[in-house]
């Protein structure tokens, strides 16, 4: 029991200076003006000034992810309905205006080496003074962004049900052509 304690001391040690930015999920609807504003914040901004970050999309609209929105209000503790909201690891914010670009910025950070803070903020000069070309210098951060994939959030299930149809497709198939030519 004492060399388990000891382990876990030293990965606990290990993994201190380990921590990365937070990741951001954002739920929006495709009509909403301020959803898309914060997407371009995002995706024009954050995602080149912290390179660390993931960023998932999650189009309330969408029938399959609107359990994940509901999920989401309910973590956030938000009574309202209202898009845009982005969970930026344990922080929610509700609604988007220029204004509030420093706070998700603080949120992204809380976890955040002093050395990948430093790094952001160099990054923000670089961008601030050649957008394009920074951008273009690192144009695989547009990776960072995925739009919600529904059948992964709840645990695969819509994949498995495709599956099992697919394998009762090829067995009634095969049956189906074994009987054939049985008779032939």
């Amino acid at each position: 029991m004492k060399k388990l304690s000891v382990l876990a001391t030293v990965f606990g040690f290990a993994f201190m200076g380990a921590a990365s930015a937070a990741d951001i999920t954002i739920y929006y609807s495709p009509s909403c003006p301020h959803c898309h504003h914060a997407l371009d914040f995002i995706g024009e901004t954050l995602i080149y000034e912290y390179p660390q970050i993931k960023v998932t999309q999650v189009n309330v609209m969408e029938d399959g992810n609107l359990p994940l929105f509901e999920d989401a209000l309910k973590q956030c503790e938000y009574e309202s309905g209202g898009v845009p909201v982005m969970v930026v690891g344990e922080k929610c914010f509700q609604g988007y205006a220029d204004f509030m670009q420093d706070d998700i910025r603080a949120a992204i950070e809380v976890d955040m080496s002093d050395a990948d803070k430093q790094a952001a903020t160099e990054n923000k000069a670089k961008m601030a003074a050649d957008p394009a070309g920074f951008k273009a210098a690192n144009a695989d951060r547009a990776d960072a962004v995925t739009d919600a994939n529904v059948a992964e959030k709840h645990g695969g299930k819509s994949a498995v049900l495709f599956g099992a149809l697919v394998a009762m497709l090829i067995v009634g198939l095969g049956a189906y052509l074994i009987r054939r030519n049985k008779r032939n």
